[in-house]
């Protein structure tokens, strides 16, 4: 038991060893998955490619698909547990 605790809390400090330059660096491709999978529905629903309504959209069915992913922290902590949900800092998911 000793040793499933202290692997268990190993593996938690290693969670916290990303720079904030990696986490930027996940959150951008992050974004760009995002982008590339719901971007084409958005623009065919008739927002213009690279716009703010455009994103808004993008955002919107990423959340409405959120069930079974995680939503877009905004923390600087990143998120531990499901999908980003819960864990260190003042993470919130957009479109939730």
């Amino acid at each position: 038991m000793l040793v499933f605790i202290l692997a268990a809390a190993s593996a938690m400090c290693l969670l916290g060893c990303a720079t904030p330059q990696d986490r930027a660096v996940a959150q951008q491709a992050q974004v760009e998955r995002m982008m590339a999978e719901y971007g084409p529905a958005c623009t065919q629903m008739g927002y213009a490619t690279n716009t703010d309504p455009w994103r808004e959209c993008i955002l919107r069915s990423a959340g409405q698909d959120g069930g079974t992913r995680g939503g877009v922290s905004t923390s600087i902590f990143g998120g531990v547990g499901s999908g980003g949900r819960g864990g260190i800092g003042i993470g919130i998911g957009i479109g939730r």
